[in-house]
């Protein structure tokens, strides 16, 4: 892989309009059936960890295979409901964790590609201010101070 223009994929106009419509279906449809948990919240009621999840898993085979052994003060269809909606939610969790790393990559490489552009612009600066040319000066002045560490006058390291 180069070293330079890594990211030599760029989203179209129209691929970043049909991304930005599916989040917002995807929030119009969520925001109908979700509730805004505070931290408080959030902290009280947690996630069941899995241990929890295969009790909940083995309740249920029970109550599906032998149902002479399930509590009637249970409300099945509802516990089978939120089992359905909480196996959808997952699976769409791990697909989101996909969606996420992957725009996280997409990012990671234009932020560099970025980065090293902006260190050979950088570079050129100084060299052109060697040469006196107007205005370049000034540039690497305004430019320094992003290199602390080298008073602006050393090559630049990407920070990583």
């Amino acid at each position: 892989m180069s070293l330079n223009n890594l990211g030599v994929y760029h989203i179209t106009p129209q691929q970043k309009e049909a991304i930005d419509n599916a989040l917002n279906t995807i929030v119009e449809n969520l925001s109908a059936v979700t509730q805004n948990l505070s931290a408080e919240d959030r902290q009280k009621f947690g996630s069941v960890n899995e241990i929890n999840k295969l009790l909940i898993n083995k309740c249920r085979e029970f109550q599906q295979n032998q149902t002479t052994l399930a509590t009637p003060d249970v409300d099945w269809v509802e516990f089978e409901a939120d089992y359905q909606d909480r196996t959808f939610a997952d699976t769409r969790l791990d697909r989101l964790a996909t969606i996420t790393r992957m725009l996280s990559d997409f990012k990671i490489v234009h932020d560099y590609d970025n980065y090293q552009d902006a260190l050979t612009d950088y570079d050129y600066t100084k060299y052109k201010s060697s040469t006196k040319v107007p205005g370049y000066t000034e540039k690497v002045g305004e430019l320094k101070q992003f290199f602390p560490n080298s008073g602006g006058s050393g090559p630049a390291t990407p920070k990583q």
